[in-house]
């Protein structure tokens, strides 16, 4: 494969070609699949962990498939998300052969290597005028969305067994991780619809599967986090969009009455059956937290991290970004991390007003408040997705769209 630099009229030669946006929601669609973990205690119809988790790592070479036909020249068009994610990357492949599990460790960053390099393959269409990423991230949620419905339709039991909480079975995934898909896909119909991108008949349906799935998942990170952000980012419209000075003008009206009326339905959603203490304690995490931040370290593994992990501690997930990394990748992950969602939350702020800056908004500021309570932006991930759809809606345009 010849590798060149993406230059004005290499992406006009490369506009010419319309059969590039199937082969890039084909890529699309198989690095989400290739980021769903699987388990064969939620699937409705039960086959082997080991036979999901094949189809799942081998959708990463068939995303290499799908990226090197819809990019046949290898021309790449370097930006700050994937060259940041390229030095975590190579962080990650220069530490992880020196954990205690070796083998694993390596394999992960293996896969992070091949993750990375399909998004390198991919980065021509970052900056379209139409959005192009954006486009596959949303029909890619939709499909994993429409799936969740179904599958609780189909057989609500098996839906509903994770502790009264919704989660997928078509594909097993976990409530919290269709909470997240719900949220973003809810968030960005609702900004589009803003920016008359989606016309109404087209966001209500959305609208309507997004927002009863989300609830019924019971992720008060993705709840209030998807709020959080939907506010900010509706905020950076204010000026230009007369649809979104009305969403806020009724969210003033009626958001008050709401909370007045439900508060107690809404504390006792929130609560999901805990004490008001073991909430303040996010279910247990920050016991964890505390465990792995005081545990000794030689300061090489402080500074560059272990190695990459399943991001557990003595058998227990640690469910925080920021202390994740600094487990696997050190201060040095942590901060490049830190620095990628800064530069995309500035760069989206100082952006003239409209649906990518607004977009961009949204996933990052979703992305700082779930990063708390979840991992995600050390691996291959949803949330990886969700960062480089942002970066594209923030790319300016070079020339013809590809």
């Amino acid at each position: 494969m010849t590798v060149v630099m993406l230059g004005r009229g290499d992406t006009r030669r490369a506009a010419s070609a319309p059969h590039l946006d199937r082969w890039l929601l084909l890529a699309w669609a198989a690095l989400f699949l290739n980021v769903m973990p699987f388990s064969s205690a939620l699937a409705l119809i039960p086959f082997p962990d080991l036979m999901g988790k094949l189809i799942s790592q081998g959708a990463l070479p068939l995303a290499l498939l799908f990226a090197l036909l819809a990019n046949p020249r290898g021309l790449l068009r370097p930006n700050v998300y994937v060259v940041l994610f390229a030095v975590l990357c190579t962080l990650a492949l220069m530490v992880s052969p020196h954990n205690t599990f070796m083998l694993s460790s390596t394999f992960r960053a293996a896969r992070f290597a091949g993750f990375m390099l399909v998004l390198w393959l991919l980065s021509p269409f970052w900056g379209r005028r139409d959005l192009a990423l954006l486009r596959c991230h949303r029909n890619c949620l939709a499909v994993i969305i429409a799936s969740v419905f179904v599958g609780a339709v189909v057989s609500p039991g098996r839906a509903f067994s994770f502790e009264g909480r919704l989660a997928g079975v078509i594909w097993p995934i976990f409530p919290t991780e269709v909470a997240h898909y719900a949220s973003v896909l809810m968030g960005i119909t609702v900004l589009l619809w803003m920016c008359r991108v989606v016309p109404g008949r087209h966001a209500a349906p959305i609208l309507a599967l997004t927002v009863p799935v989300l609830v019924a998942t019971h992720t008060r990170t993705a709840l209030v986090g998807g709020a959080v952000a939907l506010v900010l980012a509706s905020a950076s419209l204010l000026l230009a969009r007369s649809r979104a000075r009305r969403t806020w003008m009724w969210g003033v009206l009626v958001a008050p009455t709401v909370l007045a009326v439900f508060t107690s339905e809404l504390v006792s959603w929130f609560l999901r059956g805990q004490t008001s203490n073991e909430a303040a304690g996010l279910t247990g995490r920050t016991s964890v937290w505390s465990a792995v931040l005081s545990q000794p370290r030689p300061t090489t593994q402080e500074v560059f991290g272990s190695g990459m992990s399943n991001l557990s501690y003595n058998g227990l997930p640690i469910d925080s970004n920021w202390v994740g990394t600094y487990l696997d990748l050190g201060l040095v992950g942590v901060a490049i991390e830190a620095v990628l969602l800064i530069i995309l939350l500035v760069t989206a702020l100082l952006r003239p007003s409209g649906p990518g800056p607004a977009v961009a908004i949204f996933l990052v500021v979703y992305t700082i408040f779930s990063s708390i309570t979840q991992t995600g932006m050390s691996g291959p991930t949803g949330t990886l997705l969700d960062l480089a759809v942002a970066s594209a809606a923030l790319t300016r345009s070079r020339g013809s769209e590809i």
